[in-house]
């Protein structure tokens, strides 16, 4: 794998502006649904920056339209990996990407990234598993989602998965299921971990059964992809995570730093992550 190209002071101050934008667009600790923009084809909405947005029907989410989009940097006409944003609790497709992500790629790819794509979808509040009642954005994203990015031109051979919270346990979750050969890395910022079935918050998990089926703790299917977790010292989560990070049989890349459970910390942790993830993705 090359060496990432060194980003310049100029790229760099870029970057970190459009990761506040991004970061605190989209991931408030505790935020209204965003109401839902009209349904579309897939790929229907697009503008010449690289942004489309579009929406399907999902059977994995017992018949729910969700909303999804894709942000491309300017320029690029080969088919790109993409990064998968996995949103938290009480927010969706459209807040994660409503703060100009296609112009934060713009700016990374001058600064030096690799180019990449970014994508998102609605998942709902079911924490990326499947639940009793047969919603299941985590068969959603990957038996369904990530064939549609493929039919919009993306590169889904490889692809990476960043999420805060509700999103960063889903991204653990998922790309675990994806498995090492197609997850290129994964970002679990804030991830929300329970030690124990009974210390979940309520609507989490359905029953101490399903926990158990689709906790993190432990999760062989872990091994071999390059994981990286964020988390504020300040954060709820700190000690479950702290937990977590203990038991991982590699440490992974990030780590704890000064902060909470909110939008300020997660942006302040956005331009590491994907600097950190984008040459992992397309190497």
């Amino acid at each position: 794998m090359s060496p990432m190209p060194m980003m310049n002071r100029r790229g760099v101050l870029a970057l970190g502006l459009r990761a506040g934008l991004i970061a605190a667009a989209g991931t408030a600790a505790v935020a209204a649904v965003d109401p839902a923009p009209a349904a579309a084809a897939p790929g229907a909405a697009t503008d010449p920056a690289g942004y489309a947005t579009g929406s399907f029907v999902s059977a994995a989410r017992n018949g729910t339209t969700v909303n999804w989009a894709i942000a491309r940097p300017p320029g690029q006409t080969a088919p790109l990996r993409p990064v998968i944003l996995l949103h938290g609790k009480d927010s969706s497709a459209t807040s994660v990407m409503s703060m100009g992500v296609e112009r934060f790629l713009a700016d990374a790819v001058s600064a030096g990234l690799p180019p990449f794509a970014i994508a998102a979808v609605d998942g709902g509040n079911g924490y990326w598993h499947r639940r009793a009642s047969g919603d299941d954005s985590g068969a959603m994203v990957l038996e369904e989602f990530l064939p549609l990015l493929s039919a919009e031109g993306l590169d889904t051979s490889r692809v990476a998965f960043l999420g805060w919270s509700m999103g960063g346990y889903g991204a653990m979750l998922l790309g675990s299921r994806l498995g090492p050969a197609r997850t290129a890395a994964i970002c679990a910022v804030s991830p929300a971990l329970w030690t124990s079935p009974g210390a979940a918050a309520p609507g989490a998990f359905d029953s101490a059964q399903d926990y158990a089926a689709n906790s993190v703790w432990g999760l062989t299917g872990l091994d071999g992809i390059p994981l990286r977790i964020d988390c504020g010292f300040d954060d709820p989560f700190a000690a479950a995570t702290q937990q977590f990070i203990a038991q991982l049989p590699t440490p992974p890349a990030g780590g704890f730093s000064p902060g909470g459970h909110n939008a300020a910390f997660w942006s302040s942790q956005l331009t590491s992550e994907l600097t950190w993830a984008a040459p992992l993705l397309t190497a």
